[in-house]
């Protein structure tokens, strides 16, 4: 919450601060990829931290999220939303927020630190009475795990 992603397309340069995001930490987590353990799609999760992790749902949206932890640990934060700079656009949903910065699949296992394409910056530091915390979204075969409170928004 409070970094900046940031996508060049041809010339130009598209920032938005992070304003939403979902958590999906390890094996045990049952709404996490990894819950399964290591496949081909999951196999981005198990590695080094700022990779990115883009799949789709649906058949249809994309979805960004950036792996979080150490090697061989799969964890990784969804972003759900973004509020564009220089402009009120605020750009809620992961499918939506894909579909406007042109992520697909051959952005799966990037290096969202080398800052090229797409990547992430530092932000703002955002107090923590306004990050609010909630349930993650379309998660209901999750068990126990649907009632995490691993969604973050800005209130």
């Amino acid at each position: 919450m409070g970094c900046f992603l940031v996508r060049q397309i041809g010339k130009k340069i598209i920032k938005g601060m992070i304003v939403e995001t979902e958590a999906y930490i390890g094996e045990d987590d049952l709404a996490c990829h990894a819950s399964r353990g290591r496949t081909p799609r999951t196999e981005i999760m198990y590695g080094e931290a700022g990779r990115a992790y883009v799949y789709m749902v649906y058949g249809m949206h994309h979805c960004l999220n950036v792996v979080t932890e150490k090697k061989n640990f799969p964890a990784a934060a969804l972003i759900r939303g973004i509020a564009v700079e220089g402009g009120n656009m605020i750009l809620d949903g992961p499918g939506k927020l894909c579909r406007f910065l042109k992520i697909d699949r051959k952005f799966n296992g990037w290096d969202l630190t080398e800052g090229k394409k797409l990547w992430i910056e530092k932000g703002i530091k955002i107090k923590k009475p306004r990050i609010k915390k909630s349930k993650r979204v379309g998660i209901d075969y999750a068990g126990k795990c649907k009632h995490y409170l691993w969604r973050f928004c800005l209130g």
